[in-house]
C-alpha cells in the first residue's frame, strides 16, 4: 500500500471517528428542546452527559482537516473553495454552539439560559444536516474545471441526492444522541431518552438504508462495499429491537457500527477519487493527482504513528474517568453570576 492509499484511509478513519463521536454530541443538542423541556435541571443532565468530553471530541474534526490539507492540498484548496457557504455555516454554527455551552451557566438568568439553549440546538441542527449535504455531494461529484476549480454554487449542492444525506445524518445523529443520553443519565430523563430512540429508530432505517443503497447504486459502489451495506442495514434493525427493548447499551454499539460502515461506503464508493468532477472525468481530483510528495508524506507518516496512539489512549482515559451514569440528583444549584452583575 503507497502512502497516498495510507493517508486516504487515516483521513477516512478521521472523519468516521469525527461522525461518531461528535455525532452524539450534536444527537444530544438536537433533543435539549424535546427531552429538556420540564425543568432547567434535565437540560443541565443533558449537557452533563457530553460536558466532559465534546470539546475533545471536535479535535477529531480539526486532525481530519489538517491531515488533508497537509497529506492532500489541492482537495483542500478545492474542497474548501468550492464548498465555501456549506462549510462557513458549518463553522459559524459550531462556534454557536461552543459559547451557547461555555456561557450558559456563567449567568443566572433563566432568559440568558433560554437564548444559550436555542445556540445549543442550533449549533447542533445545522452541522448534522450540512455535513451529510457536503459529504453526499462530495461522493456524488461537483462540475470541476480543468483548473479544479468548482464551478457550480450553493443551491446546485441541494440535489436530491444531497438532500437525502442531510435528511439522513440529522435522523442518525439525534438516534445515536438518544442512544447515548440513555447510557450515560440515569431516572426520568433516561426513561425519557429511551422512549425518543425507540420512535427515531422507525424512521432511520429506511431513509438511511435508502441513502447507502443510493451510494452503493448510482455512486462508485465496489463490490467489496456491499458487505458494509448489509452490515449498516443489520445494525440499523439491531437498533430498533435494542431500543424497544430498553438495551441502550447494545443499541449504541450498533448505532456505532451502523455509522461506521456508512463511511465505509462512501469512502469506499469515493476511491480513488477525493472529487470526482461531473463536467468531465478528466478533470477529477485522485489521490494521486492532489497528494503531496513523497517526502511530505514519509514524514507526516512517522508523526502521525507517533503522535496517534498517545491521543487514543488520553481520550479513552477521559471516557473512562466520566464512565458513570448522571441523575437530576447530582446536578448542584446554578452558581452563576446574577444578571445585573453580569451586564457591569
Amino acid at each position: 500500500m503507497g502512502l497516498q492509499q495510507w493517508w486516504f484511509i487515516l483521513i477516512g478513519v478521521l472523519f468516521t471517528g469525527y461522525f461518531v463521536l461528535e455525532g452524539f454530541d450534536f444527537g444530544v443538542g438536537m433533543l435539549m428542546p424535546m427531552l429538556g423541556r420540564r425543568s432547567d435541571t434535565r437540560r443541565r443532565v443533558m449537557l452533563n452527559t457530553i460536558g466532559p468530553v465534546w470539546d475533545g471530541n471536535e479535535v477529531w474534526l480539526i486532525v481530519g482537516g489538517g491531515a488533508m490539507f497537509a497529506a492532500f492540498p489541492d482537495w483542500y484548496a478545492t474542497l474548501f473553495s468550492g464548498f465555501y457557504i456549506p462549510l462557513l455555516v458549518i463553522l459559524v454554527a459550531l462556534i454557536l454552539r461552543i459559547c451557547a455551552i461555555e456561557y450558559r451557566g456563567k449567568i443566572d438568568d433563566d432568559k440568558w439560559r433560554r437564548r444559550c439553549d436555542w445556540g445549543i440546538g442550533i449549533g447542533s441542527w445545522v452541522p448534522a444536516i450540512l455535513w451529510g449535504v457536503a459529504f453526499a455531494n462530495i461522493v456524488r461529484g461537483v462540475p470541476i474545471d480543468a483548473d479544479k476549480r468548482v464551478t457550480s454554487g450553493f443551491f446546485e449542492l441541494l440535489n436530491p441526492y444531497g438532500i437525502l444525506g442531510g435528511v439522513t445524518t440529522a435522523l442518525v445523529f439525534a438516534l445515536h444522541g438518544a442512544v447515548f443520553l440513555a447510557l450515560k443519565s440515569d431516572g426520568e430523563v433516561r426513561t425519557d431518552a429511551v422512549k425518543t430512540a425507540a420512535w427515531l429508530a422507525l424512521p432511520a432505517v429506511p431513509v438511511a438504508g435508502g441513502f447507502v443503497l443510493w451510494t452503493q447504486l448510482a455512486h462508485g459502489g465496489k463490490a467489496w462495499t456491499w458487505v458494509f451495506v448489509g452490515l449498516a442495514a443489520i445494525a440499523l434493525l439491531a437498533v430498533v429491537a435494542l431500543t424497544q427493548a430498553a438495551r441502550e447499551g447494545w443499541a449504541f454499539v450498533f448505532t456505532t457500527v451502523a455509522i461506521i460502515s456508512a463511511m465505509v461506503v462512501l469512502f469506499g464508493s469515493l476511491f480513488p477519487n477525493v472529487m470526482p468532477s461531473t463536467t468531465d472525468p478528466a478533470y477529477s481530483l485522485t489521490i494521486y493527482n492532489a497528494s503531496s510528495s513523497h517526502y511530505t508524506l514519509m514524514v507526516m507518516t512517522w508523526a502521525a504513528g507517533f503522535m496517534t496512539p498517545i491521543v487514543l489512549l488520553y481520550q479513552g482515559w477521559t471516557y473512562w474517568v466520566f464512565r458513570k451514569r448522571i441523575h437530576v440528583d447530582h446536578i448542584p444549584p446554578s452558581v452563576g453570576l446574577p444578571l445585573a452583575s453580569a451586564k457591569d
